[in-house]
């Protein structure tokens, strides 16, 4: 073998994978057919699950100051995100490129080998390998490895190389997405409709004005070559009456509300993450970050794997529990578009819907939906409310150390929480010492945890196991981390 893992893609999901299996040790090598980034970026800012993601491997700082806030929305109805039980609010701020290059520089400073310039031509799969035929720099070479994940984008060469079905929506209209110089204009959230389509204005850093236009019956078009500003400026014209064509643009791209999810998200030794498993209206900013955490659900899982420490099995589960996330996403998202890209005839459902969410629990239903805080995996028989969800940041003092939940998942291992000091759990834990950190402690504030005295973490932080009622620990550790 060349390396463990191909990742094909140097995107957010490709790289925030290839940074987990290299804390997992497992060898891996990014294929990214682009030279060099291209500076643009589609996706902005973190919901609060990926804020806590980030956080769980120590990477938030990497990023600077971040200003959160707690307003969201659905389909343009105002939300009131503070509602949330995480320990953080959602960033609206950081700019797509800036989140690849912090990933760039963890991924590398964890030995992770990232190759751009090389496109992926042709792959095949054997009966213990996968080969894939390359262009790059110094000319077309084959390399093998032991599994390859698709994280090159909506058009996925890997995708459509392996045979993957990817049904689903065309799309019916085309939007500009711009970040624009030189521009003065009011902020227009999202929701602000006009009679011929939608217009949206969020202001970045370094005087960048970001324009999202959308004008009422324009279909897509197959274009060769980049959308000329004057386009945008043409149909901002059009919509709001307002002159933008003196602003400077810093780039420009155009995308439509096609929907399509792959049917499954592992073929043999191929698998998919991020927008190859899934595209759509970029509706809350909600892609990159079902991307992220895809591949935060699948890293550990491959490393195990590829360690032989762990069941070919355990694979499976990616798709078990990912593709149904992508199926929620698909259809809120689809329901957002229609409220705010529709016109005049669906102000009766939108003033509806925010009379829904004067109710505290629909509030928090649609509040979490968007947010990725209510995402439950099917990890076994229980009726604790913690399993299969995500375990919430919570401060601990274990002797006259503190810590907390989120800096126990920094090393992506396993931690089994001993809440009650019992000796007897911590020896029945004991054969999976190499994969599963035990650690005797109290919380400050017992919160989600009141209801039980341990819990089994996984490496992406949501709970496996909980001992109340108690259940076989041991079957857990087997199911999650492979025989002792």
């Amino acid at each position: 073998m060349d390396t463990a893992v191909i990742v094909v893609g140097a995107g957010p999901a490709g790289l925030m994978l290839a940074g987990e299996l290299r804390l997992a040790g497992v060898e891996v090598t990014v294929l990214e057919r682009l030279p060099e980034s291209t500076g643009e970026s589609r996706g902005l800012g973190f919901t609060t699950r990926t804020m806590e993601v980030f956080d769980q491997r120590g990477l938030l700082p990497r990023f600077g100051d971040l200003e959160t806030s707690a307003q969201g929305h659905f389909g343009g109805v105002p939300l009131d995100l503070s509602v949330l039980d995480g320990a953080h609010l959602p960033n609206k701020t950081i700019p797509q490129s800036r989140t690849e290059g912090v990933l760039e520089e963890w991924a590398a400073e964890l030995g992770a080998d990232i190759r751009r310039g090389h496109e992926v031509l042709s792959l095949t799969e054997g009966a213990d390998h996968i080969e894939v035929e390359v262009k790059g720099p110094a000319g077309t070479e084959r390399l093998r490895a032991a599994y390859l994940v698709g994280c090159d984008g909506g058009r996925s060469t890997v995708r459509k190389a392996a045979g993957f079905d990817f049904p689903g929506t065309a799309a019916t209209l085309e939007m500009y997405l711009a970040d624009v110089r030189g521009l003065d204009l009011r902020q227009r959230m999202i929701g602000e409709t006009l009679p011929g389509g939608m217009v949206m204005v969020g202001h970045l850093d370094g005087g960048i004005t970001r324009l999202i236009v959308c004008e009422g019956g324009t279909p897509p078009k197959k274009r060769t070559a980049p959308v000329p500003y004057a386009d945008v400026a043409a149909a901002w014209q059009r919509l709001t009456g307002e002159d933008i064509s003196h602003g400077e643009p810093v780039w420009i791209s155009s995308f439509g509300d096609a929907t399509r999810q792959a049917t499954e998200y592992r073929r043999g030794r191929v698998l998919l993450a991020g927008d190859s498993a899934h595209i759509h209206l970029p509706a809350g900013g909600q892609g990159m970050n079902t991307s992220l955490q895809d591949s935060v659900n699948l890293g550990w899982k491959l490393a195990a794997v590829v360690r032989g420490t762990a069941p070919e099995a355990l694979l499976d589960t990616y798709h078990d529990e990912r593709h149904p996330v992508g199926e929620r996403l698909m259809m809120n998202t689809r329901a957002q578009g229609l409220l705010f890209l529709s016109g005049s005839e669906m102000q009766p459902l939108r003033d509806v819907l925010r009379e829904l969410t004067g109710y505290p629990d629909a509030a928090l239903h649609l509040a979490r939906m968007v947010s990725g805080l209510e995402i439950r995996y099917d990890v076994g028989e229980g009726d604790h409310p913690l399993l299969g969800r995500r375990l919430p940041h919570l401060e601990l003092v274990g002797g006259d150390t503190k810590t907390s939940t989120t800096e126990l998942l920094h090393p992506a291992r396993g931690v089994l929480l001993d809440l009650a000091d019992d000796a007897a759990l911590r020896a029945a834990a004991a054969p999976w010492a190499e994969r599963v950190d035990v650690v005797t402690a109290t919380p400050h504030d017992s919160g989600p945890l009141a209801d039980t005295t341990a819990v089994l973490v996984r490496p992406d932080g949501h709970v496996a196991w909980t001992a109340s009622p108690r259940k076989d620990l041991t079957a857990a550790l087997e199911r999650w981390f492979g025989p002792a």
